[in-house]
């Protein structure tokens, strides 16, 4: 066979029709299974998986939260993110906050806060926390913090917040717990360790 009757041989010549066929078929069906599971994300149980990208519903929401489930990400018009729900322990120390009575109190204490996994509240941590480290986050918080509990102070005389623990505990847990609902936050746990008054 001399070089030119190889010019003519064309590649259909070689592979039959229906062989083609087939490996096209193969090959397209290794593409679709490297994608698949390329692209198939799952979430862990400690986490929330953000999609993000094109709108994925009827409200035009660009993202979608999923909690302990698993969804495919589309390439090119979809990406993905992961929110943390590892609690975050912190301390506060409130030096001086003016009462009703106009005494400086001071309050130690500590908190443990997380994002929630709640499904109204997720939403709200995705849009305002994604792809932030624990410390942003936590400074967050504390700024919430700080001003709730300034709120809290400024309603209730020096005698009372030194008497009654249990409705400063109850009023400084209310407020905040609404509050940090708003950034995607949920307050795990509360302890207020110290009280100074400073006249």
């Amino acid at each position: 066979m001399n070089i030119s009757t190889l010019d003519n041989i064309s590649l259909t010549d070689v592979i039959p029709t229906w062989g083609f066929a087939f490996l096209l078929g193969m090959v397209f069906m290794i593409i679709l299974f490297v994608l698949w599971n390329t692209r198939y994300i799952r979430c862990p149980r400690n986490k929330i998986l953000v999609v993000y990208g094109r709108k994925l519903n009827d409200k035009g929401k660009s993202f979608e939260c999923i909690a302990g489930g698993a969804a495919f990400v589309w390439p090119i018009i979809q990406d993905f993110a992961f929110l943390e729900l590892t609690p975050i322990p912190f301390d506060v120390n409130l030096k001086s906050a003016p009462s009703k009575d106009n005494i400086m109190i001071g309050v130690s204490s500590n908190f443990t806060i997380g994002i929630s996994n709640e499904e109204s509240i997720m939403d709200n941590a995705a849009e305002r926390l994604l792809n932030l480290t624990n410390e942003q986050i936590e400074s967050i918080a504390r700024d919430i913090i700080f001003g709730q509990m300034r709120n809290v102070i400024a309603t209730m005389s020096s005698e009372e917040i030194n008497i009654n623990r249990e409705k400063l505990n109850s009023e400084i847990l209310q407020n905040v717990e609404s509050e940090i609902k708003i950034v995607g936050l949920k307050l795990i746990s509360f302890n207020i360790k110290r009280i100074e008054t400073n006249s």
